[in-house]
């Protein structure tokens, strides 16, 4: 008998072994973790799901989250320190940053002040009100400089939805997309996002994909989060090359 209903999986339960690619588990030092001990929660709560090889991606927004190379490198020197007395699971953390394409990214480029994912990637963002009026030249110039970009959940920059035009164009210039599991539920940023973001991973327009947790009760939301077998099985050659890419 036909039924109109998929069965749902749990997506943690497909998730041993991944690299998260985008996260703020760093402490104290932008919207994520404000703490080493929040950081540590965190932490812990993904090793229980398997996950335990992080790429830390903290904030640059220029008059927001001034971080530099050096701060961030503080926080984590700080996390590494916690992890190596915790005694816990083994944890493979690295950092890098999530740059938001402001006034101020070209000067970070060109100054080398940027902080890439793997020596060749490098995540960046726009803000969630309007698009970066930069952006185009911003991508020119990170090409320049012998990276590749990585856009940080384009399914959630709601001016663009509607407007698959604008998603191909990106692709077109070379930009990867980088999904957020969070975003495969309308529980976290809503009925809008998710429809973007099952559109984009029909389409075959994501790249790789990341967490993008602040806090534990994101955590949760992970943790509960069911998606359908036909984007599962979307999902696993996208995790497979994250993994393979980052790891």
């Amino acid at each position: 008998m036909f039924s109109f209903f998929q069965r749902k999986n749990y997506l943690v339960d497909h998730l041993h072994g991944f690299v998260d690619i985008h996260n703020h588990i760093l402490p104290g030092i932008d919207d994520g973790a404000k703490t080493v001990e929040k950081s540590m929660d965190l932490i812990n709560g993904f090793s229980e799901l398997g996950i335990t090889h992080f790429i830390c991606t903290p904030h640059i927004m220029h008059n927001y989250y001034d971080n530099t190379p050096e701060t961030i490198k503080k926080a984590y020197t700080k996390l590494r320190s916690a992890l190596e007395s915790n005694g816990g699971p083994e944890i493979k953390i690295d950092y890098a940053a999530e740059h938001m394409i402001d006034d101020n990214f070209e000067h970070i480029l060109e100054t080398g002040n940027v902080l890439p994912m793997g020596k060749e990637y490098l995540l960046v963002e726009m803000s969630y009100l309007q698009p970066s009026y930069n952006f185009d030249f911003a991508i020119e110039s990170i090409a320049g400089k012998a990276y590749f970009p990585i856009l940080a959940h384009p399914e959630r920059y709601m001016y663009y939805h509607g407007k698959q035009g604008k998603y191909e164009s990106l692709k077109s210039n070379g930009v990867l997309f980088q999904l957020n599991l969070l975003s495969l539920s309308a529980k976290s940023y809503g009925p809008a996002v998710y429809k973007t973001a099952e559109k984009l991973l029909n389409e075959g327009m994501i790249d790789f994909i990341g967490s993008d947790v602040h806090n534990s009760k994101q955590l949760v939301l992970l943790k509960e989060l069911k998606i359908s077998k036909k984007s599962l099985e979307l999902l696993f050659p996208i995790i497979e090359n994250t993994i393979q890419t980052f790891y």
